[in-house]
């Protein structure tokens, strides 16, 4: 499968189809964490509607990824129509991605899920899936996408997708940096929690009690223990080793939480010079926030 030309496309219409079981879902999330609008299961015939939608300019409609599937069951048939009018219209660049697996491996996925197959009042499991895949060869046949799931685990198929359909490969990873305060509550989106509670603490320091971690004053106060140091270069080593990891194992946000007693300064430096080396190390996206740095800090005059 190669990656899309997109040079010059103002609108994008992505439509995911094929086998029922074949891995329509772990697609969608998978464009959803590429940027795509994603809607599962529209009828064919709203598609046109849709489209109109992404033609009045609206940029979150810009990149559109549409499951369709036999779930609509009557409705399917008009899908080859629809798209050969939206394409005729070209008001957007349409694609369409199907997704397949081996007659034996669907049904294995329909018994360790317990799901219904969509035509499987029709008879036995197996000849739902042939009469599927006969229903679905005419829109196999224009499609530009085709990806045997069969032998392919869900990362990756959604390694498959991100090589295919990603813009920018720095926009598929995001790591968010964060300082907080213990005494305010632990941060519950956190993936990675760090404790620097340990470290030496300007807040004993008269004049720096006022001030954040983002102030030079505390910032070298902070930097200039040697056990800092020790601390963050063995931290931050581990860190840079397990970001890849992350990011190779599909997860597309990580959130690194550092913490200290009211969040206003030793754990805000250290997420401010964290964050600072992310950026410099990696191409990943990088944001960095002090969720609590502010509530005790005081204006300087």
């Amino acid at each position: 499968m190669q990656p899309i030309d997109k040079t010059n496309v103002k609108n994008e219409l992505l439509v995911v189809t094929g086998m029922s079981g074949a891995g329509k879902s772990v697609a969608l999330q998978a464009l959803e964490d590429l940027g795509y609008f994603c809607v599962d299961n529209l009828p064919p015939i709203l598609l046109q509607k849709f489209v109109d939608l992404m033609d009045q300019g609206n940029p979150s409609l810009s990149k559109v990824a549409i499951g369709i599937d036999l779930r609509g069951k009557d409705f399917f048939g008009n899908l080859r129509d629809e798209l050969d009018y939206i394409q005729s219209e070209k008001k957007v660049v349409v694609d369409i991605l199907f997704l397949e697996a081996s007659d034996k491996k669907l049904i294995s996925r329909y018994k360790e899920t317990r799901r219904t197959h969509p035509l499987s009042e029709e008879g036995s499991l197996l000849s739902a899936i042939e009469r599927e895949r006969s229903l679905l060869s005419d829109i196999k046949g224009i499609s530009n996408f085709v990806i045997d799931t069969t032998e392919k685990k869900p990362k990756e198929l959604k390694q498959e997708l991100v090589e295919a359909f990603e813009e920018d490969p720095s926009t598929t990873f995001q790591v968010r940096v964060m300082s907080f305060g213990f005494k305010h509550g632990m941060p519950i989106d956190a993936d990675i929690v760090f404790d620097v509670r340990f470290l030496p603490n300007p807040y004993y320091v008269e004049e720096l009690r006022p001030m954040t971690g983002l102030d030079d004053e505390v910032y070298q106060y902070v930097m200039k223990w040697k056990e800092t140091n020790t601390f963050y270069k063995k931290f931050s080593d581990l860190l840079m080793f397990m970001l890849p990891g992350y990011k190779k194992e599909g997860k597309s946000q990580l959130t690194i939480a550092i913490g200290c007693t009211g969040g206003q300064h030793r754990s805000v430096a250290l997420a401010k010079r964290l964050g600072e080396d992310i950026k410099e190390n990696f191409d990943y996206v990088v944001y960095t926030s002090h969720r609590d740095a502010h509530i005790e800090s005081k204006p300087r005059t």
